[in-house]
């Protein structure tokens, strides 16, 4: 008996979860609770805090617009499209690589020290003197961003389940909007408090001021954020445990390989279904694209440039409010493609109105629309591509850069459709835009018949999980058996 007893043990130590394990069902959500409370307020508060830090410093260029860095630099529209199309050449190429690179080292180190490179390209891009240094800092500057949001998405997913992943990633991708309507405000106070300082342009001022605070909330960072779940260390060991188990009981899986990262590599685009993701993201990336131009769009208007600095605000506040109710209803309901169907449908109707009217207020209403809808689906979408495209773990690290990496390539080439000629209605734009959300309505409502039906043929026996998923995490779940792993495993079904 002694020595059996001796061998529980052993086995129990040499086993991480379980201390979770071996909890009551009272017990493990009291102190999942408490887990994701700690979560909640470090992880979540900070990778959001950066990504408002981050479209500050990426779409302060259409606010500088505004303030008149085309004039001090002498470049017309479509040297100012390419200022603003190049940094998606830099921030494409170096999505998947980044990822990839994540998921070998430590999350809280490699996203401080890339945040604190593009706060300083941001500074520097307040000195430069013509197009070519424009050019160039907004390269690299789109290089080094692309570490952050895809790796922000990939760090959540291997904290939180699938329940929770979608509410999360849009209270992330609020930083976006809040970072868009932050952009406005910010530009507002420096045209009207700043402007020739020290013999400085307020657009000069507006580029050292946000890259200079991106610097030093980048040295924040790396105290707060944290690795992954078996390795962090201002968790304790128990709820490093609970962690680990709470995802395994979500997947059916382990969030480990056995492999190495080239097996996860493969699995992901040898999944067809990583292909359809990524065309319906970058249908709604062009639908969002007016983004990096509302300012001008909003311009229009005939507002001077502090009011027009001030009205591209309410749009962003709006479509942040969108988002996250929008994500929180695909959680609760477990429902991802209506959560996409629905906000495009919104903003088909503001493009239409936008390039139809030259009314003013009926502009603007149009404009708040095409806004809270074209963003109001963007995070469904990359996280209904994570909880699809689950294990192993570069597997998904993998699927959310190339999602990501895909949709923005869009931001290259739509720069050029917004040109100075076309105002006040561009009609090309707006229609180019409703297009490309109609196709994304009708993609999603396929990609939801599709894992439909294959989560049939998994609960009629046709297909194993593995089948259906392209691939799965090799590594067991410690402390089960081979069987129990098996059943575990089995238990998985799309999110729909």
């Amino acid at each position: 008996m002694g020595e059996k007893l001796s061998q529980d043990k052993i086995e129990y130590n040499d086993n991480r979860l379980g201390p979770a394990q071996a909890m009551s069902e009272e017990e493990f959500a009291n102190v999942e609770k408490k887990l994701k409370r700690k979560l909640d307020i470090r992880l979540m508060t900070m990778v959001w805090l950066i990504f408002v830090l981050n479209y500050l410093d990426r779409n302060n260029i259409a606010a500088a617009k505004v303030a008149g860095i085309a004039k001090s630099l002498h470049i017309n529209s479509t040297q100012y499209a390419t200022a603003v199309a190049i940094l998606f050449v830099g921030y494409v190429i170096m999505q998947i690589p980044s990822n990839i690179f994540l998921t070998q080292i430590r999350p809280s180190l490699y996203l401080p020290c890339i945040m604190a490179v593009w706060g300083l390209l941001s500074l520097a891009t307040g000195f430069v003197h013509n197009a070519a240094g424009l050019y160039a800092t907004r390269f690299f500057l789109g290089f080094v961003e692309a570490a952050f949001y895809p790796g922000a998405l990939f760090l959540l997913s291997s904290w939180y389940t699938r329940s929770e992943l979608g509410v999360r990633s849009a209270f992330l991708f609020s930083g976006s909007q809040l970072g868009s309507a932050f952009s406005g405000l910010i530009g507002a106070g420096i045209q009207s408090g700043l402007d020739g300082a020290r013999g400085l342009e307020s657009w000069r001022w507006l580029f050292i001021i946000e890259g200079s605070i991106t610097v030093f909330i980048a040295l924040l960072a790396v105290l707060v954020l944290p690795d992954w779940p078996s390795t962090t260390r201002w968790l304790t060991e128990t709820e490093r445990a609970v962690a680990e188990w709470r995802l395994v009981k979500d997947a059916g899986q382990v969030d480990e390989d056995d492999e190495d990262w080239s097996y996860g590599f493969k699995a992901a685009f040898h999944d067809w279904r990583l292909y359809v993701f990524a065309f319906i993201f970058l249908c709604i990336q062009v639908a969002s694209a007016t983004s990096n131009f509302f300012p001008s769009v909003v311009q229009t208007l005939g507002f001077n440039r502090v009011n027009t600095l001030l009205l591209t605000v309410p749009p962003y506040m709006l479509a942040l409010f969108v988002s996250i109710a929008n994500n929180w209803s695909a959680d609760r309901l477990k429902n991802s493609s209506f959560h996409i169907m629905w906000p495009l449908g919104f903003a088909i109707l503001g493009f239409v109105i936008a390039a139809a009217s030259l009314n003013t207020g009926v502009r603007y209403f149009a404009m708040i629309l095409m806004v809270a809808g074209g963003h109001g689906s963007n995070a469904v979408c990359l996280a209904w591509t994570q909880k699809t495209m689950l294990r192993p773990r570069v597997k998904r690290a993998a699927a959310v850069a190339f999602v990501n990496a895909i949709g923005n390539t869009s931001q290259v080439w739509t720069s050029y459709l917004y040109a100075d000629h076309s105002a006040p209605r561009y009609v090309l734009a707006m229609s180019v835009n409703s297009v490309f959300a109609l196709v994304a309505i009708l993609t999603a409502g396929v990609m939801r018949i599709v894992l439909q039906r294959a989560n049939k043929q998994i609960e009629r026996g046709e297909k194993s999980v593995a089948q259906a998923m392209k691939g799965e995490a090799r590594a067991d779940i410690a402390g089960l058996t081979e069987a129990e792993n098996r059943e575990r495993m089995e238990s998985f079904r799309y999110i729909t």
